[in-house]
Formats: structure tokens, sequence, C-alpha cells
């Protein structure tokens, strides 16, 4: 299954609009920094903990560079959320001068 995906600019623009930011990577990279308000869901835990997310608006997955977001995506998307992969993850991010908590 194909994820769409959008780059940091797009995200920043979504974010800036409220978009739900689902951030997949371990809880010790998302307390280093991570976009401000992303929802903390490491990728192994994604399964288990679906009743946390919006099922009404698109979901934008991030992880450290791109990659466990896709899979996040994947399985995401077959279970008929709408999801957007974050290309070139937090670390384009924060590369791209954009706000961390």
């Amino acid at each position: 299954m194909t994820v769409p995906e959008i780059d940091v600019d797009e995200l920043y623009t979504h974010h800036q609009a409220g978009a739900a930011v689902v951030d997949v990577r371990e809880p010790d990279e998302y307390a280093e920094a991570h976009v401000p308000g992303a929802l903390l869901i490491p990728l192994g835990e994604v399964p288990e903990r679906l009743a946390e997310l919006p099922e009404s608006r698109p979901l934008y997955l991030i992880c450290r560079s791109g990659a466990r977001s896709a899979r996040a995506g994947e399985f995401l998307a077959g279970q008929g959320y709408e999801v957007v992969n974050v290309a070139g993850g937090t670390l384009a991010w924060i590369d791209a001068g954009f706000p961390v908590e």
C-alpha cells in the first residue's frame, strides 16, 4: 500500500492549521525533541493504541527520518485511517528551523 508523503515545509503549514501529528519514535527520542503537540505512539505500540488516534481527520506520521513512520502509515492505511508520511522526519523538521518541544 502506498502512503502519501509530504516534506516538512508542508507539514509546518498543516501543523499551523491544527493537524494531528503522530510521532512513532521511542520515548527517549521523543523526549530529546519533537514537533510541538505531537502524540507519541511508538511504532511497536501502534496496533494496540488505535483507540487514541482521531479517525475523522488525516494523521501526519513522523519519526526520525521517515522510515518508521512509513511502516506505521502502511499499517494504519490498512486499518482505514487517512495517513500522510513526513519525508525526512524530525531530523528534517529540526534542520528546517521549525519549533520543537
